[in-house]
This record gives C-alpha cells, structure tokens and sequence, in this order.
C-alpha cells in the first residue's frame, strides 16, 4: 500500500513537470518568434526606445559608443527585451495553464481579471514612462548639464538605465493587483488599507528616491500615480468585500429558507 502511495506521487510530481517544460517550451517560443520576427529591425527599435533622449538632445549632439561591441550588441539586447516585453500575456497565459488544475472554481473566477488586469497595468506603467516621464526627464537632465558640457550619452548605460525605468514603473503600477489580493487572501482588512494612507504615500516617495534619477520631476512621476492606484485598490478591495458578503449572504438564504 506505501509503495503503491509514493508510486502514485512520483508519477505526479513527474506529470507536473513534464507540464512544466512543455509550458516553459511554449512560452520560450513566443518570445523567440518575436525575436525572430524584431531582429531585422533591431536598429528601427533601438531608435525607438532612444526617441525620449534623441528629442531632448542639444543639436549636434548625438549618442555614442563606448565599446567596441555596443553598436551591435545594444540593439540586439534591445530586441530581446522588446520581444519578452510583447510575449509577457502568452507567457502569464502559459503560467496560468499550468496552476489553474490547482484552484477552485471560484478561485479561477477571480484569477482571470486579476491577471488580464495585471498585465495592463505593467503595459500602462511602462508607457506611462515612456511618454511621461522619459521626456521630461531627459529634458531637465540636458538642460542641467553645466556650460561647456556636450551630453553624449553611451547607447548601452541608456540602455540599461531605460530599462530599470520600465521595469520599476511597470511593477509600480501593480499596486492595485497587491492590494485586492491582500484582502483577498485575509492578510489584511480594508480599514487597516485605509489608516496606512499615510505611511503608503511616504514609502511611495521613499521608492521613488531610491529607484528614480536624483530630481524630484521623476520621483513625484512614480510617487503620485502609486499613491492614485493605491486608492483605486482600497476601492476595488471594498467593491470585493461587499461582493463576497451578499454573495455569502444569498447562498446562507438559499440553504436555510
């Protein structure tokens, strides 16, 4: 009977990951279709991302290249962020597939919005840099630069500082998605979400310090939107709360009429 147990187990444990695999495999082939398909235009991309300094740029001043393998490898590292960036809903979809065998029927209900919802929001925060921020960034940045001073910055230091930028903004604008699932989960009430307002916008500009250039433009760019979408998630959390309770309510009418 123990055999027969731990025989059942490992055959389990060997399907879950034969599963795994076959979803890493798929969600790998999105982004390396879309690599593939970006990799001729590697240079059309680069000079895409690179648009919000170009613009601000002092006239001929241009952007240059410290290494001797930049000029191919940036644009190529480029596409390969650009290609993972277009491929995150397949890959969060591959993810789901595999945990959703897991979950209950009312679990799954709410995982559904909650990861379309997570993907737009990571979608909005990276835009909203690249629109937003970016440029006025870039525009106090050049026109601080001290007299006698050409700003020629280094297309892979651009590269990587972009990057952080996009990643930081996009993981900022999942504060709604935090919220709801820490009361969802009881981690948390909506009232405890509510009296920490304070302490939220302070660590809010707290981030924004450590993980933004040092000027106060960029800072207040990710401070204030993070402090609106916290809000924004203490209301969605109080539409859940109220949810759920007339939804308890109905099924204790239904049981006991």
């Amino acid at each position: 009977m123990n055999q027969q147990t731990e025989d059942l187990k490992e055959e389990s444990l060997v399907s879950h990951l034969i599963e795994l695999r076959s979803r890493l495999i798929k969600a790998g082939s999105a982004v390396l279709v879309l690599f593939v398909c970006l990799a001729p235009f590697a240079d059309f991309v680069f000079s895409q991302i690179a648009m919000p300094l170009m613009n601000q740029l002092p006239e001929g001043s241009t952007m240059i290249a410290t290494q001797v393998a930049s000029p191919f490898l940036t644009p190529f590292k480029t596409t390969i962020f650009a290609a993972l960036f277009l491929a995150m809903p397949v890959v969060l979809f591959q993810m789901w597939s595999f945990a959703a065998p897991g979950l209950y029927e009312n679990e799954k209900k709410f995982a559904i919005p909650l990861m379309i919802s997570s993907v737009l929001l990571f979608y909005s925060g990276a835009l909203f840099a690249y629109w937003v921020v970016f440029p006025l960034m870039f525009s106090f940045f050049t026109s601080a630069a001290p007299e006698g001073v050409s700003v020629m910055t280094d297309i892979s230091s651009y590269l990587d500082f972009v990057l952080v930028l996009f990643f930081a903004f996009g993981m900022a604008f999942e504060v709604p998605i935090a919220t709801v699932i820490l009361v969802w989960s009881g981690l948390a009430s909506v009232e405890r979400l509510a009296a920490s307002r304070a302490y939220v916008l302070l660590g809010a500009f707290t981030i924004g310090m450590l993980i933004t250039p040092p000027d106060v433009i960029s800072q207040t760019l990710l401070a204030v939107p993070v402090y609106l979408l916290y809000e924004c998630g203490i209301l969605l959390s109080r539409l859940l709360v109220k949810k759920n309770k007339e939804e308890k309510e109905t099924d204790e009418s239904s049981i006991n009429p």
